[in-house]
């Protein structure tokens, strides 16, 4: 099959970040679309109320997929040292992503740590590749005012017409020369003053950012249950769909 002709129905999920409830709501109305193939996209359980939950369902869902930089993050503690030396953010944000990684690494237990460890920086259909950042890196990804050349310069080692990424918590479109590149924005943990859970799907030639509605509240009430360091921290995140620091 020629890209041409491409025609599958595919799913793209993103930045699910432990969020439980919003993921159940996405699961949903992924199966009311009917998708030939679903992906995740990386960052499958830090800071959320559910990382074991997220972690063993998607397992159990079969869904192919890649690493993303708090995966890395949580399998190889060196890797966020390495973003935290090079990053002029306050000590205090990096000390309390410390915290929650650890809690949260110490929930998933080795079995766990060790799928996500195997996760590739890349997945590649035959029209389309997958990453959570970049190509060479799940820590940096363009920003969505980045220039069609540093997209370009970004993207250029992976030779498909369309491009799918997260990373940043904000979906998005962009129309290059030759490329379509699709930010699919985060499940659980949107950054662009939206509420709702994000989602992509691609059919055919056509991408679609989905919005869902979940119920904010439950998520709040298991995050505040689930004892984990930075839930409140969190919290403010999911009830401002923007970043905050601790």
């Amino acid at each position: 099959m020629s890209c041409d002709d491409f025609s599958m129905r595919v799913a793209i999920v993103s930045d699910i970040h432990g969020n439980l409830t919003a993921f159940e709501a996405v699961l949903a109305d992924i199966r009311g679309a009917s998708p030939d193939l679903i992906l995740q996209g990386g960052d499958l359980a830090d800071a959320g109320s559910s990382p074991v939950e997220i972690v063993d369902r998607v397992r159990e869902l079969g869904w192919p997929g890649v690493m993303g930089n708090t995966d890395e993050m949580l399998v190889r503690p060196d890797s966020l040292e390495d973003f935290a030396r090079q990053s002029s953010s306050p000590p205090t944000l990096w000390d309390a992503i410390r915290r929650i990684a650890s809690a949260t690494r110490s929930a998933l237990g080795p079995e766990r740590l060790a799928w996500l460890g195997g996760l590739p920086l890349v997945h590649t259909e035959e029209c389309f590749a997958l990453t959570h950042a970049t190509p060479q890196s799940c820590w940096r990804a363009p920003s969505e005012h980045a220039s069609d050349a540093e997209l370009e310069l970004a993207y250029e080692s992976l030779p498909r017409p369309v491009v799918i990424f997260g990373h940043t918590h904000r979906p998005g479109i962009r129309n290059l020369p030759g490329r379509l590149l699709i930010n699919a924005g985060s499940v659980g943990l949107p950054f662009d003053g939206d509420p709702r859970a994000s989602w992509l799907l691609l059919d055919g030639e056509i991408a679609t950012l989905r919005r869902v509605e979940y119920d904010l509240q439950r998520e709040l009430w298991l995050l505040a249950a689930s004892g984990l360091p930075g839930a409140e921290w969190t919290a403010r995140i999911l009830r401002t769909s923007s970043p905050q620091m601790p």
